[in-house]
């Protein structure tokens, strides 16, 4: 009898050993690395039960629309920036991550209530696609800041690919929670559930907060400080940050080329806005299938292995991307070429991205963090998907298009390695810096 009860606590114990040997994990940080898992899970999951009915709803008009809702979209971000600004500088992450949170969430029961007394679809649809674009950005951006400010640059290196692994697992949870559900609770019904996912999210925020308290790190409790438009005067005075929105930008305009060239080619292939919801579907679930078994097999070692070299796959994924829509713009090749293309993002380049905030000041990865993840992606969304209107407008093809990024592409990989070397300058100097 006595052996028979000591199998239960050998096999956790083997178990656990195999975890932690696959992610490398050291003493005290086993809770921390759940509970992170666990928030973006939440994260994740609630998004993605919305953005099947975003994208539908967003090309609903017509591809020209897209142009305005992308604008629409960077002028809500250039005036919430300085609300967050003001926000961080004053409460500790404590308070405005939770106030955050919970506003959103607010917002969402202000959707369902919409939807649920069909108050003007055709403006609330073009509201709601803006607010899930802010919204989704928003979120993440704050997750990653809390992670940045809690874990160390090694750290970062070994957890984060598997922290990021939650969100993807949210990825694949959240569809098929909306393609099972849709039919019985409707879209209001979806927004309720999204909420929900929000506030666990924010659970799993105050479990890790109080593991951080308990000894990781105590940063949660101090107020960010600074001024409401820090974040800008920080990336102008470092060459560091000012790369990192040079690789943002050079990623949002890609990415958004590529869209508009998919609003093209789904509008053309698919007659009514359920057939292109369920495409949009199939390619989130199937970008959510392989990105988690890149995280799960592949990222850890990989950027273990050849550090933040790991940001210069992205570019190359988009490359190939371009070429491929040049040479057969069908939905079948554009599905394919998406999958590729987002899988290296969410699997390799989001988590080395990420990392690159563990040597950076307090603020900057609070404040530069936000503007560059919200003001200054949604800016080059806005411009690029104006300059894709032009391109259209002029008849260029897109096999032209393909030609002419791939300068700026290489542009984008050179500054990719740049980083790379630079993050790990800044933290050889300052080895047991956390921020």
């Amino acid at each position: 009898m006595q052996n028979a009860r000591t199998y239960p606590g050998v096999w956790r114990q083997r178990c656990h050993g195999a975890f932690a040997r696959a992610v490398d994990l050291r003493a005290g940080e086993g809770v921390p690395l759940l509970l992170g898992f666990a928030m973006f899970f939440c994260l994740l999951a609630g998004y993605t039960l919305l953005r099947p009915l975003r994208d539908a709803m967003g090309i609903a008009g017509g591809a020209d629309a897209l142009p305005w809702l992308f604008s629409a979209t960077f002028v809500a971000m250039l005036a919430l920036v300085p609300v967050f600004g003001a926000m961080s500088a004053r409460l500790p992450p404590r308070r405005f991550v939770p106030l955050v949170y919970r506003v959103f969430a607010v917002n969402l029961f202000v959707f369902a209530a919409l939807v649920a007394l069909d108050v003007r679809a055709e403006a609330v649809g073009n509201v709601f696609f803006v607010w899930v674009s802010v919204y989704n950005l928003f979120v993440v951006s704050i997750f990653w800041s809390v992670l940045a400010d809690s874990f160390s640059s090694d750290q970062g290196k070994r957890l984060f690919g598997f922290i990021a692994a939650g969100g993807t697992a949210g990825t694949l949870v959240g569809p098929a929670l909306a393609a099972l559900l849709a039919p019985l609770i409707g879209a209001a019904g979806l927004a309720l559930l999204a909420a929900a996912l929000l506030e666990a999210a924010l659970r799993c925020y105050r479990g890790l907060i109080r593991r951080i308290g308990g000894g990781l790190h105590p940063a949660a409790d101090r107020a960010v400080g600074g001024g409401m438009v820090a974040g800008l005067t920080l990336i102008a005075r470092s060459p560091y940050l000012a790369a990192i929105v040079a690789y943002m930008l050079l990623h949002t305009t890609t990415a958004t080329l590529v869209y508009f060239e998919q609003a093209r080619i789904v509008g053309a292939a698919f007659a009514d806005t359920a057939s292109r919801a369920r495409f949009f579907a199939v390619v989130d679930l199937a970008v959510s299938i392989l990105t988690l078994a890149l995280q799960m097999l592949v990222a850890g070692r990989a950027i273990r292995k050849i550090g933040l070299g790991a940001l210069a796959l992205l570019p190359l994924a988009a490359l190939g991307a371009f070429a491929a829509l040049a040479c057969d713009p069908r939905p079948l090749v554009l599905g394919a070429a998406q999958v590729v293309r987002r899988s290296a993002d969410y699997a390799l380049s989001r988590p080395a991205r990420e990392v690159l905030y563990t040597v950076v000041s307090r603020e900057a990865k609070y404040k530069a963090k936000s503007v560059i993840e919200t003001l200054v992606y949604r800016g080059g969304d806005a411009a690029s998907g104006w300059l894709a209107a032009g391109i259209a407008a002029a008849g260029a093809s897109f096999a032209g298009v393909a030609a002419l990024a791939a300068l700026p592409i290489l542009g984008w990989t050179l500054i990719s390695f740049w980083l790379g070397r630079r993050q790990a300058d800044r933290a050889a100097s300052e080895p047991g810096s956390i921020g």
